[in-house]
């Protein structure tokens, strides 16, 4: 998306109106109340519009939200034209966020670490060090060890 405001104002309202649009006025089935609009960001000429939506469910229900998107997607358009009073209405292309998967990943990926940590704790709960209590003996200690030892 672009820097200016303008472009910002108008990705802002282009998610709001794709939202209320799909809850009240879209009665398609395969939409329902399982799709929510995440983010949404235009380019600097105010012609293209990515809409990034979530949608609750499994693969099946992904594929049904998004063919039901696209073919929604003329009248979500002509929603946005009359609400932004803009010259050109910016097409609308509708792509699935993937905040959630990652998010999904990242908590696989901490849950994992917390595991491993639990092991080597575990491991190390009655071990020694490798190298005695104080592996920082200074010379003079050393050698007045290896002397008493002779």
């Amino acid at each position: 998306m672009a820097d200016n405001p303008r472009a910002k104002r108008l990705a802002d309202l282009i998610r709001e109106v794709v939202a209320q649009k799909l809850q009240r006025d879209v009665k398609d089935p395969r939409l329902g109340s399982r799709v929510t609009i995440t983010d949404t960001r235009i380019t600097g000429d105010l012609r293209e519009a990515t809409v990034f939506y979530t949608v609750y469910g499994d693969d099946a229900d992904r594929a049904e939200v998004a063919a039901g998107l696209n073919s929604a997607r003329g009248i979500l358009r002509s929603a946005v034209g009359a609400a932004a009073g803009v010259k050109h209405t910016p097409s609308l292309e509708f792509v699935p966020d993937a905040l959630p998967e990652n998010a999904r990943n990242l908590d696989d990926l901490f849950d994992r670490a917390r595991e491993r940590d639990e092991e080597v704790r575990r491991a190390s709960a009655g071990a020694d060090y490798a190298a005695g209590a104080d592996p920082y003996v200074s010379k003079d200690e050393k050698d007045a060890t290896d002397e008493k030892e002779d």
